[in-house]
């Protein structure tokens, strides 16, 4: 088959936040001639237009119904938060034609995927679990994927013909997640272990000693910078890192290892996006006195 041939014509996103938008307007040739878009918040009317206005700019037909969105289509990403995977492939598996490609692109632990998967299976859809290892921005449809499951050579196929890049990490339903959520335990991990260290520094004064204790130690990460852009991430991030640590920890537990510091680099990131998605001045010591200045007093 030629990639054209493999190129799905009709596509839908279910949710439309970050990522959803970036994979749209990413595509140019290999954009599919049938795009359209569901997210929850187009139910509640104060969010409704929002959305709306979003998938107008991107070129995506805004639907206010799932069914709607879903009928008749051969393609689906599911692009919620970690939380939502779940309900969403509840929602969607009815609504589904026979031989529907489910790219389920959630941070999601494997035992949710595979739970999905089953839902999604059984309504003669096919699963597709997808890992998507890097920000969506600026790579856009260009970022990397890990496709594991059943479906992974024909979800493979469809990817390219997108001008994807997908890469197959098994045939098992949960593999390519469990890449992405262990590799998440020090990512999201040292960022919340930043937000820690540097914060407690910067109220301690100590901050210039730690920070040169630091740099001796490893020279070769420039520790401002990435406490800057590590911080940046937390506050305009946290919400969606949180949800994704929570799975984390839950993947850590199901291989009997306690999941303890994801748990606690959720609280981290939950925490500090609490305090608003505004960073400030691109500078570490202003993002810490601007987190500091917004943080209720914290106790064990």
């Amino acid at each position: 088959m030629t990639e054209r041939s493999n190129r799905p014509d009709r596509v839908a996103f279910v949710g439309f936040g970050e990522a959803g938008s970036a994979l749209a307007s990413g595509w140019g040739d290999a954009r599919p001639t049938d795009l359209r878009a569901y997210d929850i918040k187009m139910e509640t009317p104060a969010t409704r237009q929002a959305l709306i206005d979003r998938c107008a700019e991107h070129g995506v037909a805004g639907q206010t119904s799932l069914a709607s969105a879903l009928r008749r289509v051969v393609a689906v990403f599911c692009v919620v938060t970690a939380d939502q995977a779940l309900a969403a492939a509840q929602a969607g598996a009815p609504l589904i034609a026979p031989g529907t490609l489910w790219f389920d692109c959630n941070s999601c632990a494997p035992g949710t995927k595979r739970r999905a998967a089953q839902l999604i299976e059984a309504a003669g859809g096919r699963y597709v679990d997808v890992a998507v290892m890097s920000p969506v921005y600026p790579k856009r449809h260009h970022v990397p994927l890990l496709i594991a499951g059943p479906h992974s050579e024909a979800a493979c196929a469809t990817l390219g013909a997108l001008d994807m890049r997908p890469n197959h990490a098994g045939a098992e339903v949960g593999r390519a997640s469990s890449i992405k959520m262990l590799r998440s335990v020090m990512v999201k991990g040292m960022e919340a272990l930043t937000a820690e260290c540097f914060l407690a520094a910067r109220r301690a004064g100590v901050e210039e000693e730690v920070i040169g204790s630091l740099e001796a130690s490893d020279p070769d990460i420039r520790w401002r910078a990435r406490g800057a852009y590590n911080l940046e991430r937390m506050m305009v991030h946290g919400a969606r890192r949180a949800a994704e640590m929570k799975e984390v920890a839950l993947t850590v537990d199901e291989l009997g290892l306690g999941g303890r510091m994801a748990a606690a680099t959720a609280v981290w990131q939950e925490l500090i996006s609490d305090l608003g998605e505004e960073p400030g001045a691109d500078d570490l010591y202003a993002r810490a006195d601007l987190i500091l200045s917004r943080l209720p007093p914290l106790t064990r």
